[in-house]
Protein backbone atom coordinates (compact mmCIF):
# COMPACT_ATOMS: atom_id res chain seq x y z
CA UNK A 1 0.00 0.00 0.00
CA UNK A 2 1.46 3.20 -1.41
CA UNK A 3 1.16 5.71 1.98
CA UNK A 4 2.94 9.67 1.47
CA UNK A 5 3.63 11.84 4.03
CA UNK A 6 3.02 15.01 3.79
CA UNK A 7 3.31 18.01 6.68
CA UNK A 8 2.94 15.68 8.94
CA UNK A 9 -0.48 14.05 7.76
CA UNK A 10 -0.62 10.58 5.92
CA UNK A 11 -2.13 11.03 2.77
CA UNK A 12 -3.68 7.24 0.56
CA UNK A 13 -5.80 6.49 -2.13
CA UNK A 14 -9.40 4.70 -0.82
CA UNK A 15 -11.58 2.92 -3.83
CA UNK A 16 -15.10 3.49 -2.27
CA UNK A 17 -18.29 1.01 -2.86
CA UNK A 18 -20.85 2.41 -2.06
CA UNK A 19 -24.30 1.06 -1.39
CA UNK A 20 -23.16 -2.12 0.81
CA UNK A 21 -24.57 -4.25 3.61
CA UNK A 22 -21.97 -2.54 6.14
CA UNK A 23 -19.10 -0.38 6.43
CA UNK A 24 -15.99 -1.75 6.50
CA UNK A 25 -12.61 -1.53 5.13
CA UNK A 26 -12.21 -4.81 3.05
CA UNK A 27 -8.26 -4.95 1.93
CA UNK A 28 -5.60 -3.68 -0.11
CA UNK A 29 -6.51 -2.55 -3.44
CA UNK A 30 -4.30 -1.15 -6.22
CA UNK A 31 -1.95 0.32 -4.10
CA UNK A 32 -4.56 1.96 -1.27
CA UNK A 33 -7.78 0.49 0.53
CA UNK A 34 -11.08 -0.63 -0.65
CA UNK A 35 -13.51 0.44 1.87
CA UNK A 36 -17.58 -0.69 1.90
CA UNK A 37 -19.94 2.13 3.11
CA UNK A 38 -23.22 1.63 3.73
CA UNK A 39 -24.43 5.05 2.72
CA UNK A 40 -25.62 5.92 -0.88
CA UNK A 41 -23.22 8.36 -3.11
CA UNK A 42 -26.22 11.15 -2.46
CA UNK A 43 -25.55 14.28 -0.81
CA UNK A 44 -22.03 13.97 0.06
CA UNK A 45 -23.08 10.90 2.34
CA UNK A 46 -20.81 7.87 1.35
CA UNK A 47 -18.08 10.89 1.70
CA UNK A 48 -18.95 11.86 5.46
CA UNK A 49 -19.10 8.30 6.10
CA UNK A 50 -15.64 7.61 4.56
CA UNK A 51 -14.27 10.10 6.89
CA UNK A 52 -15.80 8.59 10.02
CA UNK A 53 -14.75 5.29 9.25
CA UNK A 54 -11.51 6.41 9.42
CA UNK A 55 -11.55 8.71 12.10
CA UNK A 56 -12.50 5.86 14.16
CA UNK A 57 -9.90 3.65 12.92
CA UNK A 58 -7.33 6.29 13.98
CA UNK A 59 -8.82 7.22 17.24
CA UNK A 60 -8.86 10.83 15.74
CA UNK A 61 -12.08 13.54 15.53
CA UNK A 62 -13.49 13.21 11.99
CA UNK A 63 -12.52 16.80 11.32
CA UNK A 64 -8.87 15.47 11.19
CA UNK A 65 -9.91 13.59 8.49
CA UNK A 66 -9.88 15.14 4.86
CA UNK A 67 -11.11 14.15 1.25
CA UNK A 68 -8.06 16.18 -0.84
CA UNK A 69 -9.95 14.75 -4.21
CA UNK A 70 -11.93 12.53 -5.71
CA UNK A 71 -15.55 14.05 -3.45
CA UNK A 72 -17.47 12.36 -6.64
CA UNK A 73 -15.57 9.59 -7.93
CA UNK A 74 -15.04 6.08 -6.28
CA UNK A 75 -11.37 6.80 -6.14
CA UNK A 76 -10.17 9.41 -3.47
CA UNK A 77 -7.26 10.59 -1.91
CA UNK A 78 -7.59 11.06 1.76
CA UNK A 79 -5.59 13.20 4.18
CA UNK A 80 -5.37 12.37 8.24
CA UNK A 81 -3.89 15.12 10.27
CA UNK A 82 -1.30 14.44 12.59
CA UNK A 83 -0.95 10.39 11.55
CA UNK A 84 2.44 9.93 10.27
CA UNK A 85 2.87 7.46 7.43
CA UNK A 86 4.94 4.89 9.88
CA UNK A 87 1.77 5.07 12.26
CA UNK A 88 -0.66 5.06 9.59
CA UNK A 89 1.07 1.57 7.99
CA UNK A 90 0.98 0.04 11.83
CA UNK A 91 -2.23 0.56 11.43
CA UNK A 92 -2.85 -0.97 8.20
CA UNK A 93 -1.10 -3.62 8.62
CA UNK A 94 -4.05 -5.49 9.91
CA UNK A 95 -5.92 -5.37 6.56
Amino acid sequence: MELREKNGSVVFVVKAQPRSSKSRICGPYNGGLKVSLKAAPVDDAANEECCELFARLFHVSQSRVHILSGRTSRTKSVMIEGVGAQAASLIFEQF
